[in-house]
């Protein structure tokens, strides 16, 4: 069969020609099935559980409502806290048993009949069959050029570095400009605002936390109806004006004589702060780091990536306290604003839109950016001629 780059399924053109078959993925209780599996435990409870539960403790001593608390005063407290967020993992390894294989590897691993059954979970019919006839083709070409990819071939090739430098960059951005600071330090930010009482810059603080769900919820919506380069461009719009106002806020306020507005203003500053980054620079990193490389090197590039992103976080929550000591927190937000100005003209010339794009498609796409448009498709095309 031939095999085009507007008839490839999943693609934005395949969808343009045929928009009947276009899938909604709030309507199909497989995908969301596997959805909540596979978010269950990393991604909701257990991570948001153990930084939630590490705050209590952290600011407990600053707190006397939360230092009091009859919970608190239970033997053994804080192992508890910690240890329930083994909980939702627990529960998440016992329902992932259940979960199927991708169907691409199980065409990899000549099991068509098994990936044809979790493919049709997924489509209609009328889709289906491309996507069986997309997936054999993909599969047949991938096992000639197959090799085992290292650590080092992600920088010997110059598409494959534009590509991680593309998802690896982002990731450092996206905590350079300060969301886990902001999150990890709420409370404390809150009582440098000049808000004396500890139960209203806790119940503050917990505001901030429900604006990110919120807006993380809102962010897989947009995600793909914006596209993942507009979402990240506007998010990081909105978190600049806002780290400028938290800026001002602590600047005015420490030079004033009444700190009372200025502290209002800088709790507005904090929630959209968060307001603008949960539903855009939230997930977009995660989200293009599983797009942007060839299906080759999305395994080792992406774990490079995650590990570019918390090494960052590392040192943004080492550094956030000290830094404010020294310059001030208003001029270390302005740092931060500084960071995210940076961050918009990265995104504008090193991040490309992969809504909507396969992965030959992303592949293509890098090969151009490395050496120019006068690469055309027809490289591309090659395996789908000769099937």
């Amino acid at each position: 069969m031939t095999l085009t780059l507007e008839s490839i399924p999943g693609s934005s053109g395949y969808l343009d020609l045929f928009p009947d078959r276009r899938m909604s993925y709030f309507s199909n209780m497989y995908v969301l099935g596997l959805t909540v599996i596979a978010g269950i435990g990393g991604l909701l409870f257990g991570y948001d559980t153990g930084v939630i539960s590490g705050a209590l403790l952290y600011i407990k001593d600053d707190f006397e409502a939360v230092n009091q608390s009859s919970f608190l005063q239970l033997p053994g407290t804080w192992r508890w806290m910690l240890g329930v967020s083994a909980v939702p993992a627990i529960i998440q390894f016992v329902l992932m048993l259940f979960m199927p294989e991708s169907p691409r590897w199980l065409f990899m691993k000549s099991d068509k009949e098994k990936a044809i059954l979790v493919l049709s979970k997924i489509y209609d019919i009328a889709r289906l069959e491309d996507e069986i006839d997309h997936l054999s083709a993909a599969a047949e070409e991938e096992l000639r050029k197959k090799k085992t990819v290292r650590y080092l071939d992600v920088f010997k090739s110059k598409e494959i570095r534009l590509a991680f430098l593309a998802g690896a960059g982002l990731q450092a951005f996206q905590q350079f400009t300060g969301i886990n600071t902001v999150m990890y330090y709420s409370p404390t930010i809150v009582q440098m605002a000049g808000f004396q009482s500890n139960q209203l810059a806790l119940l503050l603080s917990l505001a901030v936390a429900g604006t990110n769900a919120v807006g993380t919820i809102v962010g897989i919506y947009l995600i793909d109806h914006f596209g993942r380069k507009k979402l990240a461009l506007s998010s990081l719009a909105g978190v600049i004006i806002s780290l400028v106002l938290l800026s001002w806020a602590f600047i005015s306020g420490s030079s004033a004589s009444s700190s009372g507005v200025y502290g209002w203003i800088a709790v507005i500053g904090l929630a959209l702060y968060i307001a603008f980054f949960a539903p855009g620079m939230g997930p977009v990193p995660w989200t293009l780091n599983s797009e942007v490389y060839p299906e080759q090197y999305r395994g080792i590039c992406g774990g490079m990536s995650a590990t570019v992103n918390w090494i960052s976080n590392l040192i943004v929550a080492q550094t956030f306290l000290t830094v404010a000591e020294l310059v001030g927190t208003g001029a270390t937000f302005l740092i931060l604003a500084g960071i995210a100005v940076l961050a918009v003209v990265f995104v504008i010339l090193f991040v490309p839109e992969t809504q909507g794009l396969t992965f030959l498609e992303v592949e293509q796409m890098w090969k151009e950016r490395a050496w120019g448009s006068s690469l055309n498709t027809e490289s591309l095309l090659e395996h789908g001629n000769s099937s």
